[in-house]
């Protein structure tokens, strides 16, 4: 088994900022050369999750409309006194979405249906630079 990693540096809007990354994570598979395996794909940072979409001006606008639903920006958050922020609602967002995400592949393929992408979503009220790492194992 071989295992490769990289990372990505992306610039996400602040509030729901939706980044689409499938094409960076085929692109490192494709370049490593493996046939099967799995992608594992980490967002670093507290505030940003990643996840699969149909990433299409519908679904950008519905995500994040429903967990702002959920998880209400102008809600009270412990978080906020405790260390005198505004994005406690940014914490619960990744936090429900979660910070990574397994893709297999296959024939050198990422195995995703027609429609799903990989993306990153930034929930923090100012725009972030997000670090993600991608690692693939297999062969």
């Amino acid at each position: 088994m071989v295992v490769e990693t990289c990372t990505l540096d992306l610039e996400a809007e602040a509030h729901r900022g939706i980044v689409n990354i499938t094409r960076k994570i085929q692109e490192f598979v494709s370049e490593s050369g493996m046939k099967s395996g799995i992608a594992v794909i980490f967002n670093i940072g507290s505030t940003g999750a990643i996840t699969t979409m149909e990433y299409e001006p519908g679904l950008m606008k519905d995500i994040p409309r429903v967990l702002e639903r959920m998880a209400p920006g102008e809600d009270r958050y412990e978080h906020h006194l405790t260390w005198g922020d505004d994005n406690g609602s940014a914490h619960v967002k990744a936090a429900m979405l979660g910070p990574s995400l397994t893709v297999p592949f296959t024939g050198g393929k990422l195995s995703l249906g027609t429609w799903q992408q990989i993306v990153v979503i930034n929930f923090d009220t100012r725009a972030r630079r997000r670090r993600v790492v991608v690692q693939i194992m297999g062969e």
